[in-house]
């Protein structure tokens, strides 16, 4: 009896430990993430689209996607090649060109009802100090931005809603993606771990499960 006693608490233990230390699911949201064309290869802005001033010959990207993080965010399907984008638009003197890829994600990323437009590029000549979003307006109007100057639309897609978040029982997410993962520094909330919450679990039952055994021998 005293081992199906401990067998029991050891298996209850574990139960408790697996449902508290199971791994979070990190949320989902769907919106327009912002990239900075560097050589061949694209890299995520880490300044937004209405601040940055990309230098003349550059390309910047747009994607709309499904994540959680930067880390997971689809890039742009198109290559940066701003050669390929701006190769019929002369230079003028007072003016830079910027290359732009508008890519509008997967069917799988498109919010109910929408169907994606197919990707574009185009070759914005704007003024020197012009910032990224000024490009994208010259390239993929119109666009749309919330109350906080978050860019929710681009040429109309989609229609309504902005960086909302995705229900995760419609397993929505674009197949380009990888799977959400932890924060690119690394690091945690600074709270307890799981794995100390697990610990105590597994104490709290062992111990009830001795003190069940030295009330029945005193029985």
């Amino acid at each position: 009896m005293r081992r199906a006693t401990l067998a029991g608490a050891a298996l209850l233990a574990g139960t408790v430990t697996s449902l508290v230390a199971g791994p979070a699911q990190a949320q989902e949201y769907r919106y327009w993430s912002f990239w900075e064309g560097k050589g061949s290869s694209w890299t995520y802005a880490t300044e937004g689209p209405g601040t940055l001033r990309p230098a003349d010959g550059t390309v910047a990207g747009f994607r709309f996607t499904v994540s959680a993080d930067s880390a997971a965010a689809g890039k742009p399907r198109t290559a940066p090649g701003f050669d390929a984008i701006c190769h019929d638009t002369p230079a003028k003197e007072g003016r830079k060109r910027i290359g732009v890829v508008v890519d509008f994600g997967t069917a799988a990323d498109a919010p109910g009802g929408e169907r994606p437009p197919a990707s574009r590029t185009e070759c914005a000549q704007l003024s020197e100090d012009a910032s990224a979003s000024e490009a994208l307006a010259a390239a993929a109007r119109p666009l749309r931005y919330d109350a906080g100057a978050l860019l929710c639309a681009v040429a109309g897609y989609p229609k309504a809603g902005c960086a909302e978040r995705v229900d995760d029982a419609k397993g929505a997410r674009s197949a380009a993606s990888p799977a959400p993962g932890a924060a690119a520094d690394g690091g945690d909330d600074g709270g307890p771990s799981a794995g100390l919450f697990g610990g105590i679990a597994v104490l709290l039952v062992l111990g009830a499960a001795a003190g069940w055994q030295l009330r029945r021998r005193r029985g």
